[in-house]
């Protein structure tokens, strides 16, 4: 049977790369689960998740190439999952990727089985942990607090992960979600 597909979506802020991260601890390089690396047109110095940095001319390359799987365009950059992922998926083992809400109709049409993790936070603590972070302006930070209450997916392939206390509380629903995935 092929490996679940797992897309993790949610407002910047809510804590997707704190959870993946301490997922892929948890359960290891070799283990069931294989943590994709995505390919976004942001700076390797610029912070936050590992990535493989390219700029606008060397995405639009892979793109016509056919090197992603999925790719989108969101906050002016550009992200792409590596097409190899169909490989890891024919093996059985699952695939976890952080996806924009916006490709979640296109994951359902091409991924039979699948998961949806949508993690969340409350706004005062999604705007806490933006200006935290320190990578965007004000104005920006503003602009992805509008963006936040936009309607979350739902269905019979979603779970939401709530991120409002401790990390530790947070980290064991993820993982709970994610074992139902496998």
């Amino acid at each position: 049977m092929p490996g679940c597909f797992i897309g993790v979506v949610g407002p910047s802020g809510a804590g997707k790369d704190s959870l993946i991260d301490a997922a892929r601890a948890h359960f290891g390089p070799d283990g069931p689960i294989r943590f994709v690396r995505r390919c976004i047109t942001r700076p390797a110095e610029a912070g936050g998740e590992d990535h493989l940095a390219v700029d606008d001319e060397t995405f639009a390359r892979l793109q016509a190439q056919g090197a992603f799987a999925l790719d989108w365009a969101a906050h002016g950059l550009r992200y792409g999952i590596p097409a190899d992922i169909g490989e890891t998926l024919s093996e059985g083992r699952a695939v976890l990727a952080n996806l924009s809400r916006g490709v979640i109709d296109t994951v359902r049409q091409r991924f039979e089985r699948r998961r949806i993790i949508v993690v969340t936070a409350d706004p005062s603590i999604l705007a806490e942990r933006l200006a935290g972070r320190g990578r965007e302006s004000a104005a920006e930070i503003s602009e992805r607090l509008a963006r936040a209450p936009y309607e979350m997916p739902d269905g019979p392939d979603v779970t939401i992960v709530r991120n409002n206390g401790a990390l530790i509380e947070a980290e064991r629903d993820f993982r709970a979600a994610l074992y139902a995935a496998l």
